[in-house]
């Protein structure tokens, strides 16, 4: 009987995603193990892998489709010994028998129940999300493969990836293949079409959307088509767009700053990492979750999200620290850092940013947490504020350490400072608990002895 493939859940809140790609066709014999599909969660892309073997006999959804439901039919395949006339009188949705989908926990999410929660009487068979997502099996044909890093720097390249030779596991395209090709002398793109007319603007006109409706919208405004190169959203920009538009119009947020001397802490650091395995190099942002985890577990009531149904308390310091990738800005949590050292802290950072960066995140390692970071010290930021990443209570913004004066002892002197802002969900943390989050906070940076306490 034909067996549908459901659209996997990649985490427990997941309710629609991107098929971003198929890297199977119709006709195609696939066994267990093979990667039929290419997911794009908000933040990562993920490959699905059959379990069962089959042919594929049809393809429900065509790939770059936004907003796919959960365990909405998005391929059929065909067992051993049936041909297309079992398709005769199927429809989506109506098939004896499905792929369950399965999330990177492990939690399985049941197609064969009705509205009710009624369990039906399907046959059930399982895809699943591998964990270290490998590559496709399945080269037959025509068909390209590349990694979804490689597509999207070859659009953004202007790059055809049939004229690129892949040097990856079975001729995939990957990363270093796109690098070696924009290396490549190209003639520059040319301008698909001509500017529309650009339209006059005048005192009389109100009302123009804060955000331009495409290229229409940019031409009413006076900026000429072939002025400047339009990227289309990916799903990740999207999410992005959305999320920081709910946050900075949904929740009262309100800034605390402080300076802190940081030369005790830079003392220390040097010390550790002189008497440290080889290997082990701790950072500043090391020392910072480790300071920010104890602070929250020091002063509890800022170690918060709000909800709808109350004020969510968390047992555990779980910080997120922002990282800059090419999808996009991510966020992987080092889970209950009140509880690791530097070193371990040091280890989690290297790999987790290695593979935010690489879009390689499974989707429990970046959801979640109950606190943010965001440093951009080392670009020579001296102070700045951020937006919180609901759930999030609060976000700290780490501004660069650089020599200023100060006044030591009644004398003035000079002392490496850094600024950092606390940027409060004012639903959750009052003006009073976050000053003694950051009093603490200062307490721990000026004198990191008390960190390892």
């Amino acid at each position: 009987m034909p067996i549908e493939v459901l659209m996997p859940a990649l985490s427990p809140t997941m309710e629609e995603g991107t098929l971003a790609s198929w890297l199977v066709k119709e006709g195609d014999m696939v066994a267990s193990g093979d990667v039929l599909a290419e997911i794009e969660t908000d933040k990562a892309t993920m490959e699905v892998e059959a379990v069962d073997e089959g042919k594929v006999a049809k393809l429900l959804v065509e790939a770059g489709t936004d907003g796919v439901k959960v365990n909405a039919p998005i391929a059929i395949l065909l067992e051993d010994g049936e041909d297309e006339s079992a398709l005769d009188d199927y429809s989506a949705g109506s098939s004896d028998a499905a792929i369950k989908t399965e999330t990177p926990d492990g939690a399985k999410h049941d197609a064969g129940k009705d509205d009710t929660g009624a369990a039906d009487t399907r046959e059930t068979r399982y895809a699943e999300t591998p964990k270290d997502a490998p590559v496709s099996k399945n080269n037959s044909g025509n068909r390209i493969f590349a990694s979804p890093l490689a597509k999207r720097m070859a659009e953004q390249a202007g790059l055809d990836l049939a004229n690129i030779e892949g040097s990856g596991p079975n001729g995939r395209i990957v990363k270093a293949d796109i690098e070696a090709a924009k290396s490549q002398p190209k003639s520059a793109p040319k301008a698909e079409k001509e500017a529309p007319a650009p339209q006059s603007s005048t005192s009389t006109e109100v009302g123009l959307p804060r955000a331009t409706a495409g290229a229409e919208g940019l031409a009413k405004m006076g900026v000429p088509a072939d002025t400047y190169r339009l990227e289309p959203l990916d799903g990740v920009q999207k999410v992005i767009a959305r999320r920081l538009t709910s946050s900075n119009v949904n929740v009262p947020d309100f800034p605390l700053v402080i300076d802190c001397r940081i030369d005790a802490l830079l003392a220390m650091r040097k010390e550790l990492n002189g008497q440290a395995p080889e290997g082990i190099k701790i950072s500043v942002n090391d020392m910072l979750i480790r300071a920010c985890a104890l602070s929250l577990k020091a002063v509890p009531e800022t170690n918060a999200s709000y909800t709808e149904d109350g004020i969510a308390y968390h047992n555990n310091a779980d910080v997120a620290v922002a990282v800059a990738s090419e999808r996009g800005l991510i966020t992987p949590i080092v889970r209950q850092a009140e509880n690791k050292g530097l070193s371990v802290i040091s280890d989690e950072m290297k790999d987790l940013a290695g593979r935010a960066r690489d879009g390689k995140l499974k989707p429990h390692e970046y959801q979640g947490g109950s606190f943010s970071i965001s440093n951009l010290g080392m670009f020579g930021i001296k102070e700045f504020g951020s937006i919180i990443n609901e759930p999030h209570g609060m976000i700290l913004s780490v501004g660069a350490g650089e020599p200023r004066p100060v006044v030591k002892d009644g004398a003035l002197a000079v002392a490496t400072v850094m600024t950092v802002t606390l940027t409060c969900d004012h639903r959750v943390v009052d003006g009073a608990a976050g000053a003694r989050w950051l009093q603490h906070f200062k307490g721990l940076i000026e004198n990191p002895l008390t960190m390892m306490l």
